[in-house]
């Protein structure tokens, strides 16, 4: 199978590739500079590895794929934002096999943690293996799996944390705000802890006041609920209408915020299993640097950055 660098050198041969728009590239590194002082310990709390399609064949279930993004990759983007720490999460084009990611995480040794897809075959021994290998939780991917019913995504939510409570695990949710919602008084009581990703699936530029916020609100100021303000899809003309919504969670609760990347940006609109999907070219350091606009303090930052981190995934 060809790979994503034979193709480049390829198309460039060929004059056929035009960056930004089509072809194949690298994954995003940082165009800017980190401008704050990053604490030692630092965390990127949600990342993806895409393993070469031969070793880690893609799901044949996924909705679109992806370019290839290595552990080298990775490790360079860690270095230019000064981040020691990595969580590396399963994502969807890899259905329950969780090897591509187990394969980032051996790459990073004690720095890293894994959050695995599992499925209904998935036997307890095979839990007990993730976890020696370094997995801190489930995840249950609803949003890009199509999951908008709020029944069937509390039948899954109840299933999953029934799976690992008794594990110190945790489930994390991939969803909207209407699902978080919709199932709030399951999600209260749920016996595992939940980290939300992308801010619970609000959309920035409907504000503080979208319908669903206040829930994810809530569920972070009780203490049940950890969410990531991390930024999913493409590059943003306007970052600053995130701040609104991460200060409004930060002043909530500081002790269950969490921060990553979302790198490499994989571009699920209009997937295809037949078609590369180029992944989205953001520029990390540019979104990092606004970390002080939304946790001015220091202590706070350190709180996202490195003890929710530490205390949550066991670092």
């Amino acid at each position: 199978m060809i790979t994503r660098r034979e193709f480049t050198i390829g198309a460039v041969a060929a004059g056929a590739l035009i960056h930004g728009t089509s072809g194949f590239a690298k994954a995003s590194q940082p165009g800017t500079k980190v401008n704050f002082d990053v604490p030692a310990g630092a965390c990127d709390c949600h990342t993806h590895i895409h393993g070469d399609p031969a070793k880690y064949p893609w799901f044949a279930g996924r909705t679109y794929t992806p370019e290839e993004a290595l552990p080298e990759e990775m490790s360079a983007l860690h270095k230019a934002l000064k981040i020691q720490r990595v969580v590396i999460v399963t994502p969807s084009v890899y259905g329950t096999d969780n090897s591509a990611s187990t394969y980032g995480m051996k790459a990073r040794g004690k720095d890293a943690r894994g959050v695995a897809v599992i499925g209904d075959k998935t036997t307890e021994s095979e839990l007990d293996q993730l976890a020696g290998l370094g997995y801190k939780g489930i995840r249950l991917n609803l949003a890009t799996s199509g999951v908008s019913d709020p029944a069937v995504a509390r039948k899954r939510f109840l299933a999953a944390a029934e799976r690992v409570k008794s594990r110190g695990w945790h489930v994390q949710l991939n969803t909207s705000l209407a699902v978080i919602a919709a199932m709030k008084d399951a999600l209260a009581a749920s016996p595992v802890p939940i980290v939300f990703d992308h801010y619970g699936g609000a959309k920035e530029e409907l504000g503080v006041t979208q319908p669903g916020f206040t829930d994810l609100v809530d569920l972070v100021k009780s203490g049940k609920a950890y969410v990531k303000i991390s930024i999913s899809a493409g590059p943003r003309q306007n970052y600053g209408l995130f701040t609104p919504l991460a200060q409004m969670l930060i002043a909530a609760n500081v002790d269950r915020i969490l921060w990553g990347t979302n790198w490499p940006h994989p571009n699920s609109a209009g997937g295809s299993t037949t078609k590369v999907s180029p992944l989205w070219p953001v520029d990390d350091g540019l979104v990092l640097n606004l970390l002080p606009t939304w946790a001015p303090d220091a202590t706070a930052r350190r709180k996202i950055l490195v003890e929710n981190p530490a205390r949550l995934y066991g670092f």
